[in-house]
């Protein structure tokens, strides 16, 4: 065994050997226990970053760890290779949007393999391939035939940088998720989905998932949004029309002020006609994209649109207005306002002095105070006729059974989910598989012609689409008669939302999915990724897998057993001030630094000598140029020690700040085992364990070791608390480091504590493991070996220490054997010099005796 721990030397060859027994690839067996690991898979962006690394690292350690424990593991990986990057860069960089990604995904994928990650390659997936993208189009073709798919012209949130629309999940306070542009609203022809049809399936599926955060469930429920309320129709004073408002509070119906309507709304456009100042503020209001979650605090605003209606229970002349905070995509566009009770009507109330009628009490009897703020809390009712003195459940369904019975309204369930728009007006995705014929019908391509290719040999023209400028490329033709393919192409989400399953069955050339595969893998039984995906792709996913289910592809309900949200990464930033006041980012490995006794920052200078301001940490990115490139550090400290600080400095959810300090703190710690393992097999074990044999010292050794075994398979198997593993077993190698190697049994329990390291450090180093185990005489790989099991007897301590207390103050402190008797253990405790002192004089009235660790006397 070589004397220095030599990661250059050792990381390459184990991962020769890997690829050449092909140690990863998956392969079904009924006889086994199957387990399926997946971490949301990689953009390809040229290079990999810190949160690449850490997130599959994640993945790493469960697969491997899985696989000690027997399961037939499969744990893929891929390419989610659509999307506009690839444009901005082919752009920029005067090349095609597919030859960038082809050239990013060889350098990523050569990247993956130098960190040791056990993917299987041969299910390797790449979006932007036409076998992957033909069953796709295939699907999307079916769900139009169920009637699940529809296109309709409608206002969407536009962003003019990109040139495209954004789900509503894209847009953050008002801007592109992208690029941070301003988002237009727009109308235009748009392809959906029916997930609204799912939203019931959707909400109570998150029961099902107890093994998922609570915080990405609460997203969800929140974002798929259903309320119970009434659908109430209002007649339009003087006309025919009806006006349609839902509301959640039926209870304060008889409170209505006014009806305020969204500016996208029919009627406010027939009011707009012939006023030209409603019709400059209708504008002004589409073209604010306005989040939800801002419409409490944003300025409150509105127009009288001269139009009135009536209370159906009142006879009451309504005033309808059009107000920037009622937005079109939510319920009916219109919202019955009752200020007294609901803040923004109050708020706008109060602007255009309009009235405020007040028909809820509180419950407590107390005086109901509207001077200063809506009373929105549930109570009783006033000042609505036969319901007064209901409470809230019997107001709502008494007025509800009235409103039916005048047939102007009815119980309704509502969501806040939006069917999904999957239409994009950009190039790089998967061409949309639907044909426009001459006379104007519209049909799904016919599987025969799918896939519908995406042209790769192209020039981009700043962000026009080349499909769209070559009008020869939809020319095609249907059953005979002349069509035009669709130059949409999908929402990069189509692709993500089903590439788990893909995994399954990547060779599958007929069929979407071969279900004996899909079946056997599916659902994931581990999935790890951000949580800022909790409303966007974890939607989606989920959506898409009950498609397939209905499909009749998968038999689960659910893509997912288990999902862990790792946290982000951090790394310290600096900056110098130019003389034209911009400030210079700096790398932090170009940082020299002046630290306290403590470790915090006092002073940071860049190479050249100038001092740099220190802005803290924050999360790793190109703009603060606070990146730390993988390949640079695994280059100077090897693979292992990268993954090792990943998993020791943080908890997995958590967010992890990047040191280097931290970095060769794991390098020196996999030396210490390095040389600890050399030391011990200069003169190893030539007789086995005898647990009987042992003497004091080194039953206390063996007892830490299996309590070490039974701490770390908790920590990764069922708590995911990596961090915890690793400091625990530090904790036994520096006891491990400083016992003797001297007698046969201290070798022994030696041998057995390595191996035991070894094993439990394998999913986390696995290179090194992999070469310390052979290292140390072992058949076969460390990547097959059995999890390391803890043995009860060894754990069990042979003796006990037991406080003793007189009257409630420890006196003495008694170590006795396990198994000693408790009139034995009090016999002691009285006879003891430091007891007697303090009991000389006083009667002893009670010796209370708790079993293992206390015996507390009370005298007097």
């Amino acid at each position: 065994m070589q004397e220095q721990y030599r990661p250059e030397l050792i990381e390459p060859a184990v991962q020769t050997f890997w690829r050449e027994n092909q140690t990863f690839k998956a392969v079904k067996d009924t006889t086994k226990e199957k387990y399926y690991c997946l971490a949301m898979f990689p953009y390809p962006s040229g290079r990999l970053h810190m949160g690449h690394v850490r997130n599959y690292t994640i993945g790493d350690v469960i697969a491997r760890y899985q696989r000690m424990l027997g399961k037939n593991v499969l744990q893929p990986m891929g390419w989610d290779a659509f999307g506009l990057p690839a444009e901005g860069a082919a752009i920029k960089h005067k090349t095609a949007p597919a030859k960038w990604t082809y050239e990013n995904i060889d350098y990523m994928r050569n990247q993956l393999k130098m960190l040791g990650f056990g993917f299987d390659w041969s299910r390797e997936v790449t979006t932007c391939r036409p076998e992957y993208y033909k069953w796709e189009q295939w699907f999307f073709t079916e769900l139009y035939r169920k009637g699940l798919i529809y296109k309709k012209t409608s206002t969407v949130n536009w962003c003019p940088n990109d040139e495209t629309v954004l789900a509503n999940e894209q847009v953050h306070e008002g801007c592109c998720w992208r690029c941070d542009t301003p988002v237009e609203q727009k109308e235009i022809p748009q392809w959906f989905i029916k997930i609204t049809d799912y939203a019931d399936q959707l909400l109570g599926g998150l029961d099902n998932l107890p093994e998922w955060p609570d915080m990405v469930k609460a997203m969800q429920r929140n974002w798929i949004g259903r309320s119970e309320g009434a659908e109430i129709t209002f007649k339009l004073a003087d006309s025919d029309k009806t006006l349609t408002v839902y509301t959640t509070r039926p209870d304060t119906f008889y409170g209505v002020s006014y009806v305020s309507i969204a500016a996208g709304h029919p009627l406010a456009e027939e009011a707009a006609k012939n006023n030209p100042e409603l019709q400059a503020f209708i504008h002004e209001c589409k073209n604010t994209k306005v989040a939800e979650a801002e419409l409490a605090t944003m300025e409150k605003k509105g127009m009288p649109t001269g139009f009135y209606v009536e209370h159906p229970f009142t006879g009451k002349r309504v005033p309808v207005w059009v107000a920037n905070f009622v937005l079109m995509d939510y319920g009916t566009g219109a919202v019955m306002a009752v200020p007294a009770h609901d803040q923004r009507d109050y708020e706008f109330a109060k602007k255009y002095g309009l009235e405020i009628n007040p028909v809820i009490r509180p419950l407590d009897g107390s005086e109901l105070d509207i001077s200063e703020k809506a009373y929105t809390e549930h109570g009783l009712l006033i000042h609505s006729a036969e319901f007064d003195g209901l409470n809230f459940e019997e107001a709502c369904a008494g007025i509800i059974e009235k409103l039916e019975k005048m047939h102007v309204g009815q119980r309704q369930v509502n969501f806040r989910l939006r069917d999904w728009g999957v239409s994009r007006q950009r190039y790089w995705g998967a061409p949309i598989p639907m044909l426009t014929l001459e006379d104007g019908k519209v049909v799904p391509a016919p599987l025969e012609d799918l896939p519908i290719i995406l042209p790769e040999d192209v020039v981009m023209d700043g962000v026009t689409s080349p499909i769209k400028a070559d009008p020869t490329w939809a020319e095609t033709t249907y059953q005979g008669q002349k069509a035009f393919k669709e130059t949409d192409t999908f929402d990069t989400f189509m692709e993500s939302s089903w590439y788990y399953a893909r995994y399954t069955s990547p060779q599958c050339h007929t069929a979407m999915l071969d279900k004996e595969e899909a079946n056997y893998w599916l659902p994931v039984d581990q999935y790890i990724g951000g949580i800022e995906h909790a409303t966007m792709h974890l939607l989606y996913f989920r959506f898409f897998h009950k498609l397939l289910r209905d499909a009749g592809f998968v038999t689960s309900d659910e893509p997912a057993k288990k999902l862990l949200c790792q946290g982000m990464v951090l790394a310290d930033a600096f900056y110098y001030t130019s003389p034209t006041n911009e400030r210079i980012w700096v790398s932090p490995t170009e940082v020299l630094l002046e630290r306290d006794e403590k470790g915090r920052i006092i002073k940071a200078v860049d190479r050249e000598g100038r001092e740099l301001v220190h802005s803290g940490m924050t999360k790793m990115s190109k703009s603060k140029n606070n990146g730390i490139d993988p390949q640079e550090m695994v280059e100077k400290y090897g693979a292992d020690t990268v993954r090792l600080f990943m998993m020791f400095a943080a908890p997995a959810e958590m967010t992890l700040e990047w040191q280097e300090s931290g970095v060769e703190g794991a390098n020196r710690f996999l030396r210490r085992l390095w040389n600890l393992a050399a030391t011990y097999q200069k003169d190893p074990a030539t007789v086995a364990l005898d647990p009987a044999a042992l003497n004091a010292d080194q039953k206390a050794l063996r007892r830490d070791l299996h309590k070490t075994i039974a701490k770390v398979t908790d920590d990764i198997g069922r708590r995911q608390t990596f961090n915890t593993a690793i400091a625990a077993v530090m904790e036994l190698m520096n006891k491990l480091t400083k016992a003797p190697l001297e007698s046969d049994q201290d070798k022994a329990v030696m041998g057995e504590a390595l191996n035991a390291v070894v094993r439990m450090l394998s999913p986390i180093t696995p290179h090194i493991c992999f070469k310390l185990w052979q290292e140390l005489g072992n058949e076969g790989t460390v990547d097959f070996a059995p999890w390391v099991e803890a043995d009860e007897k060894a754990m069990i301590d042979d003796e006990k220490i037991i406080v003793v207390q007189v009257n409630g103050k420890v006196r003495a402190k008694l170590t006795v054997p396990a198994d000693m008797e408790e009139d034995a253990i009090k016999a002691l405790a009285l006879d003891d010099a430091n007891v007697q002192k303090f009991l000389e004089g006083l009667n002893v009235l009670k010796v209370i005796f708790v079993k293992g660790k206390l015996i507390s006397i009370v005298a007097k």
